[in-house]
């Protein structure tokens, strides 16, 4: 096992009833999961997304901390969260990586999975 190492999960959903599609406006709501798979507490302190919808649009996202927190995840500890984003297009996808901070001072980033966003039953 990695001494800094966090796991990240999202589950992504379109939001149909906060959408307008015939304003080329798609929701997506997405819940993460931020777990310490390390042996060291880390606190995440900031975030950087990279969200791009299906014309090749992107769209980046920093800032500190999720939601207001910036959580200190001791080992196996796990904090969990939703959001959202918009896209002009039907279909998308988002990656990133949350900047930590070890309760020893070394930093890391821990990645952040590229998922889709789509709506239901439009991808083969």
């Amino acid at each position: 096992m990695a001494a800094y190492e966090i796991t990240v999960t999202v589950r992504a959903q379109y939001l149909e009833d906060q959408s307008a599609p015939d304003r080329a406006e798609y929701i997506f709501g997405y819940a993460v999961t931020i777990k310490n798979t390390g042996t060291v507490a880390a606190q995440l302190i900031s975030r950087h997304w990279v969200i791009m919808d299906a014309n090749n649009q992107v769209q980046e996202v920093r800032g500190l901390g999720v939601v207001g927190h910036q959580p200190l995840l001791q080992p196996g500890e796990q904090f969990e969260y939703t959001s959202g984003t918009s896209l002009q297009t039907p279909h998308g996808s988002m990656r990133g990586e949350y900047f930590c901070v070890a309760e020893d001072g070394h930093q890391f980033d821990a990645p952040i999975p590229e998922f889709v966003l789509s709506l239901p039953r439009t991808l083969h």
